[in-house]
Parts: structure tokens; C-alpha cells; sequence
């Protein structure tokens, strides 16, 4: 399989560069990904061929465009099997997603003294949207412990999910631990309550097969640059039973069915939750970036990269003075691995890696709470993807291993 994979990188263009006269190594796909040149030529098309607004416009142009966006939008229902492609509502990505649901859905359903549920793991487009609508409504926010060794504690969470719970928002995978969370049993916990469940799945739609209807998830929300598309693209599933009884998240054109002196009414799914112009680009690009993704199978991604965090787990935890955090397991840790090395600060380390040409993040990772909750201000992030290698691996540990000796620690 790594030889199968090994050709992928041929796809990206940006791959070939060298970073300060060396051949970059890119570890940095849990922030952003590359994307393959196929990605890159749609939105060149699109451009070229077909530009005009959608669901507008009766010349031919406007119905190729219109025909186009909602091709990816069936693309985007069937990657996450979801029922329906009404189920499927474009955004501008995860961040924009979750503040729809806390918005409108949110703004709706929670009254004070209602529950909150989330976790110390939450990026904050997973977190500050919950907070800032408990502090809108007098509601209480409670958070899922976690483990020793960083994973979801269900024991706890069995315990804070209760009869007032009215929303469980969790991330699928941590940007920072490595781990990746039960969201079906989490569900199944949340339901058990009559309550909802929010998901995050921004770290795991890019890396392992979705099925929004196994899971039984409530919402489930990701980002199109995670996962070989361009920025400014996402995408919101919801259970149709639940959009349909939830308020418009904006107001403008596309979104109503009429409009009077002193009120309105609004559109069907999904473009009920559509103001405006849309990423028309965006979602073509996303549509070629499934298409991309399917092509190698999701199943085969996922296999692939654990066979790089198999690599590479034992080879970091054998460092002496680096400290990785979240599972010790390479069975149990996915290709997302914080580490902090001895007492160097995280934004040097990082800087020095980059003179090997190894990008990698460095910081508090959008998690202040869970850096607080690890004891850390910041680490340093290698985040793989099915284009990295055995060799970018190696490549890492040869960084760790001259950032050692230039700071002689």
C-alpha cells in the first residue's frame, strides 16, 4: 500500500517545492490540507467555463452552474450518507457550521437551566459557540473528563449527560490528542436523554468513512480544506426533521419563498439556510475533492495512515526529553501527535524544523482550555495525511534530532 501512496504525491504540486533548500516535508493537514492539481483545475474550470450565479439565472450558464452546485451537493450526501440531500446545507466551514446550529437551533431549544455537554478536547468553533449561548440564556455548561492517557472518559460522560441535557456537542477526533471519540455511543447516551448531539467532525471527515445515519447524529459538521478542497467551503448535515423546525441562521436573497411590506417566508431545505451568493467554486472543488477521495476508497486512507502512526509512535515515545501527549497506543492514537520537546518553547522547536523544511504547528491549537487542562501553554503538532510517507516520518525524527543537538538538549 505505501508504494500506492507514494505516486499520490505526484497529484500535489506543492509537494515538489523545496523549504529553505530542502525538499518540504508537510505535517501540518490537520490545519489545513494540499490539494491534488485534479482540485486545483476544477476551480480553474469553473472559472473558465460556467461562471455565473445559481438559481437564478435561465441562460445556459446559470442552469451548468446551478446543475454543478447541487451535483456536489448529492457528491457530499452520499460521502456522508445521509438520507437526503436536503440534509445537506453549504456553509463556510466548520467553524461556520456549529455557530448555525448554537444560532438557530440553540436559540430555539435551550432555556435557563437547561444542560450543555461538551468536552476539555473542543476546538473552540466547538466550544465558544455553547459557551457564549449558556451565558445568552442562564444555562449551565458542563464538561466530559478525560482520561490518564487523554481519551473521552465515557464513564463520566455516562454521568454528565442527564435527563437536562438538551445538547451534547463533541468533536469525532481531537486536533490535539490524537484520539478518536464514540460518537455512536455518545449518541446513543444523548438520545437515551432526549437530547441532541452536535459533532465536529472537521479531523475525521478527511480521514475515515461517515455514516451520519450509523451514527445517528443529530448534526455533524466539516470543513471542505480539511480534505483537498479550497478554503471557504463546509458543510452542516442535519436531520431533516430537525431543520425543518429550526429558524433561517441569515437573511437575503435565495433563502425566501416570498416577501412582503412586513414579512416573509422562507425557502425549503436546504436553501432555506443559503443567503446570498455561495461558494458556487468551492462546492465544485469539494465535489472533485470526493471524487478524489473516493477514488483511493476511505477505507484505504484510513489503513494507510495508521500504518504511518504505527511507524512513528515508537520511534517518538523512544525519544529521550520528548513528551507526546493523548495514547501511548498507536492502535488507539490517529495521525494527529502533539509533542513538546523538553523545555524548548513549541515555536522555536517549530521554527527550528522548518529549517529542515518540516512544517508543523505550533501554539494552543484553537484548545486554550485543554493546553490549561494538559498543563501546557502550547505543543508542537505533526499532522499526517495519506500524501505524507514513511520517509516524512523519518524526515521528523531526523528534525527532533538536530533541534536536540542545536539547543544541546
Amino acid at each position: 500500500m505505501d508504494k500506492q501512496f507514494q505516486k499520490i504525491r505526484d497529484d500535489f504540486p506543492i509537494l515538489k517545492q523545496r523549504i529553505n533548500d530542502e525538499p518540504l516535508v508537510y505535517l501540518d493537514s490537520a490545519a489545513t490540507s494540499q490539494k491534488p492539481q485534479a482540485v486545483i483545475d476544477s476551480i480553474t474550470n469553473y472559472y473558465q467555463t460556467i461562471n455565473a450565479n445559481t438559481h437564478r439565472s435561465v441562460y445556459t450558464l446559470g442552469q451548468r452552474a446551478t446543475d454543478e452546485y447541487e451535483l456536489a451537493r448529492k457528491k457530499v450526501q452520499r460521502f456522508i450518507k445521509a438520507k437526503s440531500s436536503k440534509e445537506v446545507i453549504f456553509t463556510k466551514g466548520t467553524t461556520d457550521s456549529l455557530n448555525l446550529v448554537a444560532s438557530t437551533y440553540g436559540e430555539k431549544n435551550i432555556q435557563a437551566g437547561d444542560e450543555i455537554v461538551i468536552t476539555y478536547m473542543e476546538h473552540h468553533s466547538n466550544l465558544i459557540p455553547w459557551q457564549q449561548l449558556a451565558l445568552r440564556k442562564n444555562a449551565v455548561l458542563k464538561y466530559i473528563e478525560l482520561t490518564s492517557d487523554g481519551q473521552l472518559d465515557m464513564d463520566d460522560a455516562r454521568s454528565k449527560i442527564t435527563d437536562k441535557t438538551k445538547i451534547v456537542a463533541v468533536a469525532h477526533v481531537s486536533n490535539v490528542l490524537g484520539v478518536t471519540n464514540d460518537v455512536q455511543e455518545l449518541a446513543q447516551i444523548t438520545h437515551s436523554h432526549n437530547a441532541v448531539i452536535v459533532i465536529d467532525g472537521a479531523q475525521a471527515a478527511p480521514h475515515q468513512p461517515i455514516d451520519v445515519q450509523k451514527i445517528d447524529a443529530d448534526f455533524y459538521a466539516f470543513s471542505g480544506h480539511k480534505m483537498l478542497s479550497p478554503m471557504g467551503i463546509g458543510v452542516l448535515y442535519g436531520k431533516k426533521k430537525l431543520l425543518e423546525k429550526m429558524p433561517p441562521y441569515q437573511f437575503g436573497g435565495e433563502m425566501i419563498n416570498s416577501v412582503d411590506k412586513f414579512d416573509s417566508t422562507w425557502s425549503e431545505l436546504p436553501w432555506k439556510f443559503e443567503a446570498g451568493t455561495q461558494n458556487v467554486s468551492g462546492a465544485i472543488g469539494l465535489s472533485k475533492a470526493i471524487d478524489y477521495l473516493n477514488n483511493l476508497g476511505m477505507e484505504n486512507i484510513a489503513e494507510y495512515e495508521q500504518e504511518l502512526v504505527d511507524y512513528a509512535l515508537p520511534k517518538l515515545l523512544a525519544i529521550r526529553g520528548l513528551t507526546v501527549y493523548g495514547p501511548q497506543d498507536s492502535t488507539v492514537h490517529n495521525g494527529v501527535i502533539s509533542l513538546n520537546l523538553n523545555n524548548l518553547h513549541p515555536h522555536d522547536v517549530a521554527t527550528a524544523f522548518d529549517m529542515d523544511g518540516v512544517a508543523v504547528r505550533a501554539g494552543h491549537h484553537c484548545a486554550q482550555p485543554l493546553m490549561k487542562y494538559l498543563g501546557v501553554v502550547a505543543t508542537i503538532r505533526a499532522s499526517f495525511y495519506f500524501y505524507n510517507t514513511k520517509a516524512d516520518v523519518d524526515k521528523l525524527l531526523q528534525a527532533i534530532a538536530d533541534t536536540k543537538e542545536f539547543f544541546r538538549v
